[in-house]
C-alpha cells in the first residue's frame, strides 16, 4: 500500500523538475558585453601619460561611481585606449573601480 501512494508523488515531482527544466531552456540568457551610450560619461582630455598610463578628464556627473563633473586622474584598463583619444578631445567614457583605483573601462571619442 505504500508503494502505491509513494508512486504518484514521485511522478509529479519527476513532471515537475522535467518542466522547469524545459521552460527553463527555452529563454535563453543573453548578455550585455557591450556598454550603451547612455550609461558613458562626457569628458574632455586634458593629458595623457603613456608612461603611467594615465589619462587626465574634465568630466561630467560620473553616475555609476555617485561622483559629481570635475577634473581628475585616472587609469585606463588597457594601455592602447591612449591611441585613441588626444588632448582636447571631447570623448564618452565608462569609469569604475578597481582595486581602490578608478579606472577607465572604455572611451569613445565624440565626433
Amino acid at each position: 500500500m505504500k508503494t502505491s501512494q509513494f508512486l504518484p508523488v514521485v511522478l509529479l515531482a519527476t513532471a515537475a523538475a522535467f518542466s522547469v527544466t524545459a521552460h527553463a531552456q527555452e529563454k535563453p540568457a543573453t548578455a550585455q558585453v557591450s556598454t550603451p551610450t547612455a550609461d558613458m560619461t562626457d569628458g574632455e582630455i586634458r593629458k595623457i601619460n603613456k608612461d603611467t598610463q594615465k589619462i587626465t578628464i574634465k568630466h561630467g556627473e560620473i553616475k555609476n561611481l555617485d561622483m559629481p563633473g570635475m577634473t581628475m586622474v585616472f587609469q585606463v584598463k588597457d594601455s592602447a585606449m591612449l591611441e585613441q583619444v588626444k588632448v582636447g578631445d571631447k570623448v564618452k567614457f565608462v569609469a569604475e573601480k578597481s582595486g581602490g583605483a578608478l579606472v577607465v573601462t572604455d572611451i569613445q571619442p565624440v565626433k
